[in-house]
Formats: C-alpha cells, sequence, structure tokens
C-alpha cells in the first residue's frame, strides 16, 4: 500500500462518534511505540503558516518533499560573474564608499575576520582604517581589555626545509588573529598538540626565563616581569616579542602587541614625560602578559569546533566555496565543510546552489547574501576604485579572477575597478594587470600611491 500523497492533519473519527482529534492523535505515537520497528510515519510541525499546528507525513514522502524543495530553491539562483562577486565581496567586508564607524561596528568587523592570521603591523596599518571609519587605536584596546576579543598567533613556526631549529619573525612579520575570546580555543585546537607545554627548542634563554615567570605566577604586568627576572627592561621587552612569535602568550589589550611592533625610539619609556613620549607606544598599557592554554577539546567538541569555523566563514565571506578558501589556514579539511554545509541547508539556516560562475563544486551562501550578490548583479558598473593591501583577506587576484596572483605581503598594494583587479604595486614597483592608456596608467600609480589623480596631458608622465 502506497503512503499517503501528502501530509495529513488530526482529524474527528469517521464514524461521526464525536471523539477528538487528541484522541486519534495520541493512538498513533502509542500504535507505533508497540511495533518492533520505527514507525514510518513522521509528525512536525507544518510548513504552511495558514495550516494547522501539527501534520503527519510518511518519511520517505517528507523527505523527497523536501528534496525537491531544495532542487527547486537551488534552479532560482542565478550565477553572477567573478567581477561583480569581487564588487559584492567589497560591499560585505564595509571596504571603499561602505565602510562603518564606531566602537561597536569595530567589533562586527573583527567578527567577519576572526581566526584569519595577518602580519601584526598589517591589522591597524592597512586592515582596520580600511574597514572602519576614523579608526582610532584605543577602540580595539577598549575592545581586548573588555575580555571580547584576544589577539594570538595560531600556528607556531614551521620547520625550514634544512631542518635547522626553528626561528620567529620579527615581531611586525608574524602572522596574528584576532577572534572572540570565548572562541580562542576553537581556533587553537589544531595547533595545541605541535605546541605542547614545554619552552622550544629555538627559544633564547631570556625569553625562557621570562616563559618560567609566567608559569610559576600566573598572568603578569610588565613592570612585574621585569621585577620578578632581575632582567633588563629591553631584554624582557625582546622575550615578549620572541614568545609571541611563537605563539605562546598573549596580553590583556592590543597595546602590548603594538609596542612590540614598534621601533624602540617610539615607545614610552619609565616616566619619561617629554613632548614625544606623550604620544608614544607605551608597553606598561599592555596590561597582563600571559601563557596561551595549551586545554585540548573533549571528543564530542570536536563537531561544534569545525560547525564555528564553517560558521566563521560565511560570515566572512557571504559565499562559501572551496576555491574561495585557498587562502585560509587552520580549517577542517573541505570534506567535513562540505558535510556540515549540506546539513545546515536541509536545516534550511543556508541556500545552496550555483552563486559564482566559473568554479566547480558545490557553493553555499547566507539568505540574506543572496539578497546582496542579486542587488550588485542588477547594479551597473561605476568605475569604482578600491586600493587594497595585498595582506588584505580580499587579495583574491588570481584566485577569484583572472591573471596574475599578487604576492600576500603588507607593503604591497592592489587597485580594483569596479571588483577587477587592474594594476598592482609590488616592491615598490608598478605593475599593470590589464592593458591601459598612458592616462589610465598615471592615475592608477597615483592611486596606488594614495593620491588623488587630477587631469593631466600625457606629456607629465615621465616616472
Amino acid at each position: 500500500m502506497s503512503g499517503p500523497p501528502s501530509p495529513l492533519t488530526p482529524a474527528p473519527s469517521p464514524e461521526g462518534r464525536g471523539e477528538s482529534s487528541a484522541v486519534v492523535e495520541e493512538e498513533v505515537p502509542n500504535s507505533t511505540a508497540l511495533t518492533p520497528n520505527p514507525s514510518p510515519t513522521g509528525r512536525g510541525e507544518s510548513l504552511l503558516p495558514s495550516a494547522v499546528r501539527i501534520e503527519w507525513c510518511e518519511r520517505g514522502l517528507l523527505a523527497r518533499i523536501h528534496r525537491y524543495t531544495v532542487q527547486q530553491l537551488r534552479r532560482e539562483i542565478e550565477a553572477v560573474n567573478p567581477a561583480d562577486f569581487m564588487r559584492f565581496l567589497l560591499s560585505w567586508q564595509h571596504l571603499g564608499k561602505d565602510r562603518v564607524e564606531g566602537q561597536e561596528a569595530l567589533a562586527a568587523v573583527l567578527q567577519q575576520l576572526e581566526g584569519y592570521p595577518l602580519a601584526a603591523g598589517a591589522w591597524e596599518k592597512h586592515i582596520l582604517p580600511a574597514r572602519v571609519e576614523m579608526y582610532l587605536p584605543h577602540m580595539l584596546d577598549g575592545l581586548c581589555s573588555a575580555g571580547r576579543f584576544t589577539w594570538l598567533r595560531l600556528a607556531p613556526p614551521k620547520d625550514k626545509a634544512g631542518g635547522d631549529a626553528r626561528k620567529a619573525a620579527p615581531v611586525r612579520m608574524t602572522p596574528i588573529a584576532i577572534m572572540p575570546r570565548r572562541h580562542a580555543a576553537l581556533w587553537r585546537q589544531c595547533n595545541i598538540a605541535e605546541a605542547g607545554a614545554t619552552a622550544p627548542e629555538g627559544l633564547s634563554a631570556v625569553a625562557r626565563k621570562v616563559m618560567e615567570i609566567l608559569q610559576q605566577h600566573g598572568a603578569s604586568f610588565f613592570l612585574d616581569l621585569v621585577q620578578d627576572s632581575g632582567l633588563l627592561r629591553t631584554q624582557v621587552e625582546t622575550a615578549l616579542g620572541e614568545l609571541t612569535g611563537w605563539g605562546l602568550i598573549t596580553a590583556d589589550s592590543f597595546a602590548g602587541l603594538r609596542a612590540l611592533i614598534t621601533p624602540a625610539q617610539r615607545r614610552g619609556g619609565f616616566g619619561r614625560q617629554t613632548r614625544q613620549s606623550r604620544t608614544a607606544v607605551a608597553i606598561e598599557e599592555a596590561g597582563r602578559w600571559e601563557l596561551l592554554r595549551n586545554t585540548s577539546l573533549p571528543p564530542e567538541k570536536k563537531a561544534e569546533r569545525a560547525e564555528h569555523i564553517a560558521k566563521a566563514l560565511l560570515r566572512r565571506y557571504g559565499v562559501v566555496f572551496r576555491k574561495l578558501l585557498e587562502r585560509e589556514s587552520n580549517l577542517p579539511p573541505w570534506r567535513e565543510l562540505l558535510y556540515i554545509y549540506r546539513r545546515m541547508e536541509a536545516r534550511g539556516e543556508v541556500r545552496g546552489g550555483r552563486f559564482v560562475q566559473g568554479f566547480s563544486g558545490e557553493q553555499f551562501a547566507l539568505p540574506e547574501a543572496v539578497g546582496t550578490l542579486r542587488d550588485t548583479r542588477k547594479r551597473p558598473a561605476q568605475d569604482e576604485y578600491t586600493v587594497l593591501s595585498a595582506s588584505d583577506p580580499l587579495n583574491l587576484a588570481g584566485i577569484i579572477t583572472p591573471g596574475m596572483r599578487v604576492p600576500a605581503q603588507a607593503g604591497n598594494r592592489i587597485l580594483l575597478r569596479d571588483g577587477v583587479p587592474v594594476a598592482a604595486l609590488i616592491a615598490k614597483g608598478f605593475q599593470p594587470l590589464l592593458a591601459a592608456t598612458t592616462d589610465d596608467t598615471w592615475q592608477m600609480r597615483e592611486r596606488l600611491r594614495g593620491k588623488s589623480p587630477v587631469a593631466h596631458t600625457a606629456d607629465k608622465l615621465a616616472l
């Protein structure tokens, strides 16, 4: 006997004995509970707003209805070209004319960039000012000091090809990630076993001494570390920089990292009140320094970690597919993310389909991103220029858009016109990425140098 053609609702007895639907409704689960095999009938709330609250449906039919619904939703998607997708990403991440303002807006930007490692010196010089209007350092310090966000290196330095001892890079080049403090353990989970609880072999004697003090006394202020270690101030600063480069410590405030990447002549000293020291960066303002905890997640929490990272990627890009994640690191395997996204689509939390042309594999998007992507496709290009640092997460030249890749170094820059990379500044040298007229080339040079191009004649092009 075939199943019912559609979901059924509880109804009075057909014999007209006046039995309520609640009696009939009770008999179904009671009767199925006595059978040796699971019931083929499923119960749930109706998907139609005008229907009654409870409906019954044969499980195979319900699965078929759901499959047809997902297929219909996927057919409704109209894919955009890579240039329109880049325009969408610039707006989604608040770049260009879509910049935001205020401390809470900064918190939203940090939520988007959660877990993405960038050169320490690039955060406040290139990344945050490009997204937050009138960005000031105390805004980030306030979020970190309040315990909402923290900064750290997710992965320790890798071994060199020759087998030499690992050495941490200069602090300003150290890849640092900023994330909500409550999620730090989820992002560090894949590197905890490698980091270990003992000091790395390449660590200097001064750094080992500071590390031992932090192990003995716990989180400590900078002046306490100087006093307890008996070391010079400059030696403790060097040790903290080394421990930061190894991904072993963090501080209450971002001011600590800011001081470590600031040249020594611009740092504040012990109580000096000169005109220069009033604006200098003081490492004492960092608050407490602490060793990162190497607590491992229980097995039941590992699935939670993968799902959290999958949702973080959706917040970052709005649309996710495998090719887009080539510059990401510290991620679960794509097959795990794909399984999570399929489950989220089944729950109606994301949409699946073909959102961007020219890329194979499955693609998934947040519902709100689908509407924004559609509006971007309908909006005509208006010769909008955007300059990005090459270390920016949206440096997707050669990945999403065709052409050469630009090395992801903070000193390099990329110029986009309506989402298309047209020129780059690589090692201070101008590199056109598309053919352009002499006048356009001059204007692109000026934009990459941070200047506003003005009308000029071709004979002024000697650069």
